[in-house]
């Protein structure tokens, strides 16, 4: 277990804490701030999910993500658990935790309000199936979510990157579902990482309780409590 709080504790200072910041909410800075990076504390329920897959060995030896989608946030992590980034994301417009029926057959165009969330749950992300020329990972190919950068198309007339920068999540329910990160985060990181054998991703609810979407936390829970 030593080596799940020492990881636990490598995800706290992924990037250094605001001063006076809320321990368990993620912080981003002002885009005017001097600062190096934004300031992204990882959630008490991201805690969670880290530490179960730290634990268990979910992941499968292959590289994962948590993405916390109350925070608009997503943490980064290689194979053995080690924190290699967090970045904020943007995420679908609509707040909800299942994707419509049929939604991965229709077209962007004809997708209703409601329709465009980006599900929760643990997903097996992989390249694939190239997107406007480009392969794409997708976290959930059925539904149509896929993890890429702010396409060039939409982004600067729904301002995403300067969303993706606001000192506030409430911004950055923007997309069709699918998951915004920063184009230097992907290419540097993300997607070499994923590149080869693809990765985990652990999509966090908005209003499901997050044992209902990750049920092995209870199991996680008990032997926790069990522990002294």
């Amino acid at each position: 277990m030593i080596h799940v709080l020492r990881a636990l504790a490598g995800l706290a200072l992924i990037v250094p804490a605001a001063a006076g910041a809320h321990p368990s909410k993620p912080v981003k800075a002002h885009p005017t701030s001097r600062a190096a990076k934004p300031a992204i504390i990882p959630s008490e329920d991201t805690r969670r999910v880290a530490e179960w897959v730290i634990a268990s060995k979910d992941n499968h030896s292959l590289p994962w993500a948590v993405v916390d989608k109350p925070n608009a946030a997503m943490f980064l992590f290689d194979p053995e658990g080690k924190p290699l980034g967090a970045v904020p994301v943007l995420i679908g417009i609509a707040v909800g935790d299942e994707a419509s029926p049929g939604v991965g057959s229709k077209k962007l165009a004809d997708l209703g309000p409601a329709e465009k969330t980006t599900p929760a749950g643990r997903f097996l992300a992989k390249f694939g199936l190239p997107v406007a020329g480009q392969r794409v990972l997708w976290v959930d190919y059925a539904t149509s979510v896929a993890l890429h950068p702010i396409p060039k198309d939409v982004g600067p007339k729904e301002h995403r990157r300067e969303r993706m920068l606001s000192p506030t999540s409430a911004d950055n329910r923007i997309t069709f579902g699918c998951i915004n990160v920063p184009k230097a985060f992907y290419s540097g990181l993300l997607s070499p990482l994923f590149r080869e054998k693809g990765g985990y991703v652990y999509v966090l609810p908005d209003t499901k309780p997050i044992e209902d979407v990750f049920p092995r936390l209870r199991l996680q829970t008990v032997v926790n409590g069990n522990s002294g």
